[in-house]
């Protein structure tokens, strides 16, 4: 085929939108049945009954571990949590710097000054065995990070990660400074399997974008990192939970939705960009809450029954449902999660997809580099006679 044809522009619908643009082994989200998966397996089913390490693995190379397999990747994984010393030491101005700049700010300098402490290479240069040594390092490591930069932003000290505990639990430990309860690492642990990949996502996109050029692993997790960041990726966990607050009672849902829904108010924890159907991660992040019990479950019950009922009613034919962020918040409240930390625990998880999915994309040797249509005035233009000096 001629080279002008092969690079010939395309048309493609705003923000991508159901363009293929890759293979993937990975994963992927079949909006129209509800369903999506970690490579061969139902993640739902995974989160329900799997621990995180095993669908850590299972992302990183392509199986489920046997009992052997699991114990030794826990042991390699729980000997990574500790961060470099350099890094532990700039962590307080970052906490400092955080307060200002939101609760991923510090994580994103974090994770680039890891990468240049432990010194990883440009993707480029290096073989897949090196490549997953970098991808464990920083998957291990950013849960550290974020809760020492959320203890150190509240006047606490950092607690030193423990290799005895299971990645939830540890995680919950870090935080909080208390061994968890059973109760709260199997929820916790449930809503971090849910959420290790979710597609070609904006923040899983970037980071395979950022990959395609060759750069370190810390690069590219940085820019995942900051797409994270935006409030229409990965804020609304704790969006979904103001609602709530906001509502207050069960017999103020009716009017404060039909309100803010003719006003074109975004009802947060509802409609999604890929899902025309209830988000699987919403129906079993419910059962969850639900496990729990409590005025906070019941009510975030009613105000979905509503809601739903509601923008069936004024926007009929959109389908709109429960996204992942209602329960996600729930039933992190419900664990004792602070609200800031929201987003930080998922980055805890998406990590692992985000590293599965740049160690994918550093098997292929082709930069992704789309075009765009110039709309501006039409070149060339006379120059303009410069002012004289």
């Amino acid at each position: 085929m001629p080279i002008a044809e092969v690079n010939a522009p395309v048309d493609a619908p705003r923000g991508l939108a159901g363009v293929i643009v890759t293979e993937t082994q990975l994963g992927d989200v079949r909006g129209t049945e509800g369903f999506y998966h970690y490579r061969q397996y139902s993640a739902v089913e995974l989160a329900s009954a799997r621990s995180f390490e095993d669908v850590w693995h299972l992302m990183f190379h392509g199986e489920l571990p046997d009992a052997a397999q699991l114990a030794a990747f826990r042991a390699e994984t729980a000997a990574l949590r500790a961060v470099p010393a350099a890094v532990r030491d700039a962590l307080p101005a970052l906490a400092r710097a955080g307060a200002r700049s939101g609760p991923l700010a510090g994580l994103r300098t974090a994770l680039s000054l890891l990468g240049a402490t432990a010194g990883f290479r440009p993707l480029y240069d290096m073989d897949a065995d090196h490549r997953r040594t970098d991808a464990l390092a920083a998957c291990a490591a950013v849960p550290t990070l974020i809760t020492a930069l959320h203890r150190l932003g509240r006047g606490l000290q950092p607690v030193e990660p423990r290799a005895d505990l299971g990645h939830a639990a540890n995680y919950l430990y870090m935080l909080t400074g208390e061994e968890p309860d059973s109760e709260r690492v199997r929820a916790i642990e449930a809503y971090l399997i849910s959420t290790i990949d979710h597609g070609f996502n904006a923040s899983t996109f970037t980071a395979r974008v950022i990959a395609s050029t060759g750069a370190d692993l810390a690069a590219c997790l940085v820019g995942a990192v900051g797409a994270l960041s935006g409030p229409l990726h990965g804020g609304a966990p704790s969006r979904a939970l103001d609602m709530l607050d906001a509502i207050g009672t069960p017999d103020r849902i009716d009017s404060w939705v039909r309100d803010s829904i003719l006003r074109g108010d975004r009802i947060m924890g509802f409609g999604h960009s890929v899902y025309r159907t209830e988000d699987p991660r919403s129906r079993m992040l419910r059962g969850v809450a639900e496990g729990f019990g409590g005025p906070l479950v019941d009510f975030a019950v009613q105000v979905e029954a509503r809601v739903e009922a509601l923008l069936a009613e004024l926007k009929p034919g959109r389908e709109l449902h429960t996204n992942v962020e209602l329960y996600a918040g729930v039933v992190m409240e419900l664990c004792g999660l602070p609200r800031e930390m929201f987003t930080p625990t998922f980055c805890a998880a998406r990590v692992v997809g985000w590293s599965a999915n740049i160690l994918e994309q550093a098997e292929d040797s082709k930069i992704i580099r789309p075009a765009a249509r110039y709309v501006g005035p039409p070149p060339p233009q006379p120059l303009p006679v410069a002012v004289p000096r």
